[in-house]
């Protein structure tokens, strides 16, 4: 799948000609820059990693006169994360919210005609409260000719393939209306995550609901491709999913702060691997986002790296304390002279 994937070209309809199981990493708010995704990139196998999506852009910040340059840095491609990109054969996808049509077909447009973007996702699942007194996001499965709307005026701007990411309900669970519902649209993907609006993410992911969903694709529009999503943890997992759900592949979220090699199946890392990859991460925050973002959104990965091996919780604490690369470079060049640290034991 890899290979065709490589070979479509930027403007082809990548969902459609893809032929085996999709695993995506999931689209999240302060997590999934540009930063975050050239890491995963970097720690990932080639042939083991499909697809990554954007942090979720607001389209009422996009259209707002004083707004767009608040938002637009979730739109962010660093060149180094774009080339790694091109060479491994993986898309990008922008995710994009709001409740107005006409918000959306500005934002697909300018997504089409100037970025890098291979793809445009609708966030139809974000439980946030924040989110839905807007009507957006998950709360758009309780309008759903809105959300039709929506789809239609996005589809309308852009000749990049559109998909949309959802639950099975708000309140209670409406797989089959709300479901049936979207797979009468234009999209060309759909992610359903197997909880409710109600559930945010406490509580067991219903995967029955999701081959509910599938079902339902294959009745209705077998062209769409279904990804699964909720409470998978690995490659392995995944491919579980796959044979005993139909989805066409899986999405992960919260499995990647578990395992940042999530995508690299059968690596061990070591305490150099891990320590390596908290000092890539840290540079290209740094080098990316000095000035323009506070150095404490990043302290959230350094547990990631820093577990599972004698000294990390100490090691961790030093590193909440920092403010910025250097101090994270003397923090690692301390921790190894006074552990005496040697990297022959994978963890």
């Amino acid at each position: 799948m890899q290979e065709e994937l490589t070979n479509q070209g930027t403007n082809s309809n990548f969902w459609q000609q893809t032929q085996g199981p999709i695993w995506a990493l999931a689209p999240m708010e302060d997590v999934t820059d540009t930063v975050f995704r050239e890491v995963v990139l970097n720690l990932s196998s080639k042939d083991n990693v499909h697809v990554l999506f954007s942090e979720f852009l607001s389209t009422d910040g996009f259209c707002h006169p004083l707004g767009r340059t608040k938002v637009l840095h979730r739109f962010k491609i660093n060149p180094s994360e774009l080339s790694l990109l091109k060479q491994m054969g993986v898309k990008l996808v922008a995710q994009i919210w709001g409740a107005d049509p006409e918000k959306f077909h500005k934002t697909a447009k300018y997504i089409s005609e100037e970025t890098d973007f291979d793809g445009i996702d609708i966030n139809m699942g974000c439980p946030m409260k924040n989110i839905i007194k807007k009507g957006a996001c998950s709360a758009l499965i309780n309008t759903p000719e809105l959300a039709r709307e929506i789809i239609s005026a996005t589809k309308e701007a852009t000749h990049l393939p559109l998909s949309v990411k959802t639950r099975v309900g708000f309140k209670s669970t409406v797989t089959e209306p709300w479901i049936t519902n979207l797979l009468g649209s234009e999209i060309d993907a759909l992610t359903v995550h197997g909880r409710i609006q109600k559930m945010m993410s406490d509580g067991e992911a219903d995967w029955n609901e999701i081959k509910k969903a599938v079902d339902l694709r294959n009745q209705i529009n077998p062209n769409i491709k279904i990804l699964g999503n909720g409470d998978v943890q690995s490659v392995a997992d995944s491919l579980q999913k796959v044979a005993n759900y139909g989805v066409d592949g899986v999405m992960i979220g919260r499995g990647i702060f578990t395992n940042p090699w999530l995508y690299n199946p059968g690596f061990e890392p070591s305490k150099n691997n891990r320590l390596d990859a908290l000092l890539l991460h840290a540079t290209l925050y740094q080098q990316t986002w000095e000035g323009e973002k506070p150095w404490s959104i990043l302290k959230r990965f350094f547990k990631i790296y820093t577990n599972s091996f004698n000294g990390a919780p100490a090691l961790r604490a030093l590193l909440m304390d920092t403010h910025n690369l250097s101090e994270v470079i003397d923090v690692l060049e301390l921790f190894k002279t006074q552990n005496h640290f040697s990297d022959d034991l994978p963890l």
